[in-house]
């Protein structure tokens, strides 16, 4: 009697979770289909609020719109290589920096760390930061966004974890025996074992610099230097001035076009990191479950 209760609490308990996970998967996706049939979608019923859930007016016109739009184009390729390069240094310097402050015979580790932490919860702000890159003269190039947070305190003490918990003492020793240098011993071995924290740091790194648009406002004056994000941001203020600047009876072709492309850049903008997580979810749940054996 008491077994069957068990097994009917256990059973009602899993059709809670499944059936809370569906609820909070259904409001997490209903925006996102929102804004991808808005994007697909004739302007006009856009405005008016006829878009529920599927298309009205079926027409890639806006996405034509958008790639016809070189200002688009340009902060597109912009994205990508802020990305790529910054992702790649930020990734480099975050190891070389884990690595030796996992390592127990790094004299002054201890303060080495705290002096880091220290960062974590303060700084000199924003203008002080703007003087610094200014002065150095990076104003207007690639590298004012990237040096400046070239490495994260955080992702530097999650990867320094990693080494001290997964890479074995035992290890080091045997390969210092052999004559394993230090440099050979984190490239063949150190960071083939640690493809898992690569890959989740370098993710963080990814989704900062692919949403960035407050360092590039105060850094780039050229708007050939822009990124999607900031091009974005300018075209859904175009879309509020224009909304507020238009009456009920009179709609302007200006506002038209705004919410032809607006709905359509936001696709392509979050398209890429849409693309990318499927391929390296494994490695978030492996990292979990590491998380969760070791304690």
């Amino acid at each position: 009697m008491r077994k069957n209760l068990y097994v009917n609490s256990d059973t009602f308990l899993m059709f809670f979770i499944h059936v809370t996970l569906a609820i909070i998967c259904v409001a997490m996706l209903y925006p996102l289909v929102l804004v991808l049939s808005n994007s697909v979608s004739d302007p006009v019923a856009i405005v008016r609020g006829q878009v529920k859930l599927l298309p009205v007016g079926f027409s890639f016109e806006s996405y034509r719109k958008v790639f016809q739009n070189q200002d688009i184009v340009r902060s597109f390729a912009n994205s990508l290589r802020y990305t790529v390069i910054g992702t790649l240094l930020n990734v480099i310097m975050t190891v070389l920096a884990a690595y030796p402050l996992s390592r127990r015979d790094l004299v002054g580790r201890s303060l080495l760390m705290k002096l880091i932490t220290f960062t974590m919860f303060f700084s000199g702000g924003i203008i002080p930061l703007f003087l610094v890159v200014r002065s150095l003269g990076m104003m207007n190039r690639m590298w004012a966004i990237i040096v400046p947070g070239v490495i994260s305190t955080y992702n530097l003490i999650i990867t320094r974890t990693y080494f001290q918990h997964n890479i074995p003492q035992e290890l080091q020793d045997a390969a210092l025996i052999d004559g394993c240098s230090n440099t050979k011993f984190l490239l063949r071995i150190v960071l083939p074992l640690s493809t898992t924290i690569l890959v989740i740091i370098a993710m963080f790194y990814t989704v900062g610099h692919w949403n960035a648009y407050l360092g590039p406002i105060m850094y780039f004056s050229r708007k050939v230097m822009y990124p999607l994000q900031v091009i974005l941001r300018d075209i859904l203020q175009s879309a509020q001035s224009a909304d507020m600047a238009t009456s009920d009876t009179v709609l302007s072709t200006r506002f038209f076009e705004i919410e032809r492309i607006k709905y359509a850049t936001i696709v392509i903008a979050s398209l890429p990191m849409v693309i990318a997580y499927p391929f390296i979810m494994k490695y978030f749940e492996k990292g979990i479950m590491m998380g969760a054996i070791k304690g």
